[in-house]
């Protein structure tokens, strides 16, 4: 059984409505598969943004972080013939 569907309706700028016309007549596929395809790829990227952005908050609360001063001691020091090995946590 075919997954249910709906519409989704967005305004949008008639020059990118020009360039999703380009992208479809380029491969040879309608205009809502374009958007679909972007969509979906939109939203995977913000739902691994999401869930790194949690488990980053996860490390600072379990106090696995490295304070700034030895960040930018350690940034400052690429660019000398020494630099510093990266500070762990």
């Amino acid at each position: 059984m075919p997954a249910a569907t709906r519409v989704i309706t967005a305004h949008v700028s008639a020059d990118l409505a020009d360039k999703v016309d380009v992208l479809a007549e380029r491969m040879d596929r309608s205009r809502g598969w374009i958007m679909k395809q972007a969509l979906t790829a939109w939203i995977d990227q913000e739902e691994e943004r999401h869930q790194l952005t949690l488990e980053a908050l996860h490390d600072v609360d379990a106090g696995n972080v490295i304070d700034h001063q030895s960040i930018v001691a350690w940034a400052e020091s690429l660019s000398t013939k020494d630099p510093l090995a990266p500070p762990l946590a």
